[in-house]
């Protein structure tokens, strides 16, 4: 304790949790997403044959996380497109990185060093988020904890909730790439986020929400920064979660029981299908014949 009080702790957990995120966090943030939507296949393409399809996925990858939670609270969802500046901000970072002359911005932006104090920026905005989402929550259903929890979840992960809409704008439809069957890192820790978050609103933390937002800033920026440095699509929480599922629901995470009870079915033989050739030619010369 004696150490914390040295540091003034409580002080800089303060200022942190007042500093304002835009333009530069927030710029961080409209980069970062956008660039991970020209990483989607067909994204260039759409960008060049449909620059308002293209427009349209990029303002849902900036702001969907605050469309879905507007929806979800009986709001109007075009309610954040009011705020002028954001739209704009978002707009020009849209059209630098897809049409700007050789390509320079993406490569700029792309440039791991960059690229690492972008993504550490963009999660100090997604702890923001989810924190002012069960606070938003909290105002309007005072003792709705599993409100709160899924309002903060969807606003730190909407962006992730909606991307099967968002590729339907893009003429893409993989189902399979629900984020709710197959959860990132990013969408998990949103909702371990949302859940302490309530439970520090709730007054279950014996901890202020300043140092909440401070140390959970941390992890993820922290966890970010080394998941991109390593190109990892892995999460922290994987042994947890493995000896969580296993305990409850008598698997592991990655179903590795069931890979050994259920041996995979052997591939199909090639010298099989040449004699089924060669059958189905030889009864076809033979109805020639007669």
């Amino acid at each position: 304790m004696e150490v914390l009080s040295l540091l003034n702790l409580d002080d800089l957990a303060q200022a942190f949790s007042k500093m304002g995120m835009f333009p530069v966090f927030d710029v961080a943030y409209y980069i970062v997403s956008i660039m991970y939507l020209k990483y989607e296949p067909g994204s260039v393409e759409v960008s060049r044959r449909s620059p308002v399809a293209s427009w349209l996925c990029a303002m849902l990858y900036c702001f969907g996380s605050y469309i879905l939670a507007d929806i979800l609270l009986g709001s109007s969802p075009v309610d954040y497109f009011q705020y002028n500046s954001h739209i704009l901000l978002a707009s020009a970072v849209w059209y630098l990185v897809f049409y700007c002359p050789l390509n320079l911005f993406y490569k700029c932006v792309a440039f791991l060093p960059v690229k690492l104090v972008l993504v550490a920026l963009k999660e100090v905005v997604r702890t923001r988020k989810i924190a002012a989402g069960v606070h938003h929550a909290h105002h309007a259903y005072h003792h709705g904890f599993f409100i709160m929890v899924i309002v903060g979840y969807v606003k730190g992960s909407g962006v992730a909730l909606i991307s099967n809409f968002e590729q339907l704008l893009r003429g893409v439809w993989r189902p399979e790439t629900n984020e709710i069957l197959s959860m990132s890192f990013p969408t998990k820790a949103s909702l371990y986020g949302a859940i302490l978050f309530t439970m520090q609103e709730a007054q279950w933390l014996p901890v202020s929400k300043s140092i909440l937002i401070l140390a959970f800033t941390l992890f993820m920026a922290t966890s970010k920064v080394v998941m991109t440095a390593r190109h990892s699509h892995g999460s922290p929480f994987a042994l947890i979660e493995s000896w969580v599922c296993h305990l409850l629901f008598g698997s592991p995470l990655g179903g590795a029981e069931e890979e050994h009870h259920h041996a995979p079915a052997p591939a199909a033989s090639p010298i099989k299908t040449k004699e089924e050739l060669g059958e189905g030619v030889r009864k076809r010369k033979a109805k020639k014949a007669e």
